[in-house]
């Protein structure tokens, strides 16, 4: 099979079928979503999305640039939901790709705070298609000032 039929195929999995929701956004996740939630044990969703033919690079496979936005929003929302969704930004975020995402695949993200102080969040992923891990990632989220809020003096 030619990584161009490979990109053609048909997506076989249905989220929605498997209790998963989309997760809307209009902004840039809009364009290479959707992403999908479904409920977590704490306040946080759990994420995952299906690697479209959109999404490839040019052997076929997902492109990592992909894989670093899901491990961005999955893991900076998690933050955001654990912190009592207060503004934050991405200080830092470090992804290891572990296999390759082939299209039509599923990938789920676990999300863990590894730590929380007043301002900065400490967060790990493992992203995984089944039980194959793809990727793993270790970033930082900062609490910002929501922007009504004006600058002290």
């Amino acid at each position: 099979m030619s990584d161009s039929t490979a990109i053609a195929s048909p997506l076989a999995f249905d989220p929605e079928a498997h209790g998963w929701s989309p997760y809307a956004d209009e902004g840039f996740i809009g364009l290479v979503g959707p992403f999908w939630t479904r409920p977590g044990e704490g306040p946080a969703p759990h994420f995952a999305f299906l690697a479209e033919p959109k999404h490839h690079n040019r052997r076929g496979v997902l492109q990592g640039g992909m894989m670093m936005t899901f491990a961005d929003r999955s893991m900076g929302m998690t933050a955001w939901y654990v912190n009592g969704e207060r503004p934050q930004a991405t200080v830092q975020l470090d992804v290891h790709f572990i296999d390759a995402v082939q299209i039509g695949e599923f990938v789920e993200a676990d999300v863990e705070v590894v730590r929380r102080t007043r301002q900065i969040i400490f967060v790990r992923g493992t992203f995984r298609v089944g039980k194959r891990i793809v990727a793993t990632a270790d970033g930082v989220w900062k609490t910002v000032r929501p922007p009504e809020e004006p600058v002290a003096a």
